[in-house]
């Protein structure tokens, strides 16, 4: 299969390199010259406009339309590339959404886009380009059985990506799930925070490691709490008490309200983020740290440690 990559940040030339690794064909786009060479080096096709990339892919000649992937920013960056699109798409192409796009602005624009629209929830972030994503998709089934030998180079496998319904339906799979994350992770954070604060001296990562060998609390975030432990010490060295994060939380809390569905762990889970421009919690530190082990993310640090 030819695909059209258009974004590529870290995210973006992960769903590149998995992809050419599969045997698909890549033609690759991104504002940046620097990311979009990048892209040629692992073997896409670069173009140099979202109008090129298209041209180059209504060229290959198989005959059975576009297949687009944007991995750009939620937000106006989808509306401003869906509008570039718009004038080389038809009911034969289709679109897929892997960011984190909230699940009514997926629906709108499913509905405005002449070409099938897919909303793929993405999860697994930079950490997975190895072992591949999973990937919550919403849309036209068609429009996802076509792209399934995409979706099996891009996840996991066969077993990591599946349509979860109608258009939308992705991306409020994927809010919901980040609420978990939030919730998951604040767990452990008041956890380890005790056990800090407790009555023995102990080695984090010592414990980390041990839960994720059996225990019933073993888990990928675990490992990178042993991970964040490894690096930083058992006090997490200069971690600021500061954990960042997008929108998705919100928008599940605001969900719930809206359906009238008690979400609690999810609310103070958010309520520690929001809290956490006060300085003095371990556990929102172990969190601050976890999203750079899953993530990426920029470890905000403290300025006296």
């Amino acid at each position: 299969m030819e695909l059209g990559v258009i974004g590529l940040g870290r995210m973006g030339q992960i769903v590149v390199n998995r992809s050419f690794d599969a045997g698909h064909d890549v033609v690759a786009f991104d504002l940046s010259a620097e990311a979009t060479a990048t892209a040629a080096e692992a073997g896409a096709e670069p173009a140099d406009s979202v109008a090129d990339l298209c041209d180059r892919l209504d060229e290959s000649g198989e005959g059975d339309g576009k297949r687009i992937w944007l991995m750009v920013p939620a937000g106006d960056a989808v509306d401003a590339t869906l509008a570039d699109l718009e004038p080389h798409l038809d009911a034969d192409d289709v679109v897929v959404d892997g960011g984190n796009s909230q699940f009514q602005a997926s629906v709108r624009r499913a509905e405005e886009t002449d070409a099938a629209y897919l909303d793929c929830g993405t999860s697994g972030g930079p950490a997975s380009a190895e072992e591949g994503f999973s990937l919550m998709v919403g849309g036209p089934e068609w429009a996802y059985e076509a792209l399934v030998p995409v979706f099996d180079a891009v996840a996991t496998g066969p077993d990591g990506h599946d349509r979860m319904g109608a258009s939308g339906s992705g991306h409020y799979v994927k809010m919901v799930h980040n609420g978990v994350e939030y919730a998951l992770m604040q767990a452990y954070g008041e956890g380890f925070e005790l056990l800090t604060e407790g009555r023995y001296d102990l080695d984090m990562e010592s414990v980390a490691r041990t839960w994720n060998n059996g225990a019933v609390i073993r888990s990928w975030l675990l490992e990178l709490c042993e991970e964040a432990f490894r690096e930083e010490g058992s006090d997490l060295g200069d971690v600021a008490d500061h954990v960042a994060g997008g929108s998705t939380g919100t928008w599940t809390v605001e969900e719930a309200l809206e359906q009238e569905v008690p979400v609690p762990i999810i609310y103070q889970a958010l309520a520690e983020r929001f809290d956490s421009r006060n300085e003095g919690r371990f556990s929102r530190r172990l969190a601050n740290r976890l999203r750079y082990g899953f993530g990426r993310h920029e470890v905000a640090r403290r300025d006296d440690a």
